[in-house]
């Protein structure tokens, strides 16, 4: 199967997020994943972001940051019907190369525990789970930061 890797800009979000909203089990937040969103995040992580290519449509999409120390992977998909293709394994090395290239020599992400198909994927990749922290979410909306000021 032919299909190319390259850099995701906010003009690929309409036909990204019809790939998301198409994947089973796939997890969005309604600021972070809305358009202004994904603009804001691309903006502060310019070039690492990637899409996969195929028959002329966006099958695939990796959303890459980093905070200076460790890079981080979110969304990583692929739509059902292109993957054992090699594009996953295409995007993540990409997005491996380009976080090397800012320096980052660590890489971390969020795979959900019901989520099979991609704990087996990293898994198989040689990526190591960690049970030595947890992790812990908190919203930033005033109620919020009052309740915990208060």
């Amino acid at each position: 199967m032919n299909y190319e890797i390259r850099t995701m800009t906010i003009e690929d979000y309409d036909e990204v997020y019809l790939l998301w909203t198409s994947i089973h089990g796939f997890a969005m937040r309604s600021l972070d994943d809305s358009k202004e969103g994904v603009a804001r995040f691309l903006s502060r992580n310019p070039d690492l972001s990637v899409v996969a290519i195929a028959e002329g449509k966006i099958v695939g999409s990796i959303l890459v940051g980093n905070d200076g120390r460790h890079g981080s992977f979110y969304h990583v998909c692929v739509k059902e019907e292109y993957r054992k293709h090699g594009i996953g394994k295409a995007m993540v090395t990409s997005a491996m190369h380009r976080l090397k290239d800012e320096g980052i020599n660590k890489i971390q992400l969020v795979a959900f525990s019901g989520n099979q198909v991609g704990n087996q994927f990293w898994h198989a990749e040689g990526w190591r789970e960690r049970e030595d922290f947890n992790t812990y979410d908190f919203v930033l909306n005033d109620e919020n930061i009052i309740r915990f000021n208060s």
